[in-house]
């Protein structure tokens, strides 16, 4: 099972993690976020449900995921290129979209200010 990590990271993990990476050390599947407020943005309440219909369900078009969705094909295209710009969807060679994650976890923590 392939699963991806959605994280809170300062640039400075972010660049130590790449290091290690560059020395050969596997890093695993890790999409970074620089605080919670940027991944809410990002991951709203319906694109979170758009996730939840790629999670493993492998390559489709736009209005297939609209429409297991039961959603407006022109919402799920904006909610799209948002997730795609974002690094998260990824475009296959035949123009489809693909979230290429069997499973998600999400990591960080809220502290006492």
């Amino acid at each position: 099972m392939r699963t991806v990590t959605l994280e809170i990271s300062s640039r400075e993990k972010i660049s130590k993690r790449f290091l290690r990476a560059f020395e050969g050390e596997p890093q695993g599947d890790v999409i970074s976020f620089e605080s919670p407020e940027l991944l809410f943005r990002v991951i709203s309440g319906k694109r979170w449900d758009l996730l939840k219909i790629m999670t493993g369900a492998g390559p489709m078009t736009i209005r297939e995921a609209a429409r297991r969705m039961k959603r407006d094909v022109k919402a799920v295209h904006t909610d799209v290129h948002v997730l795609l710009n974002a690094g998260i969807l990824q475009k296959t060679g035949e123009g489809l979209i693909v979230f290429p994650f069997d499973a998600v976890h999400v990591d960080f923590m809220l502290n006492a200010a």
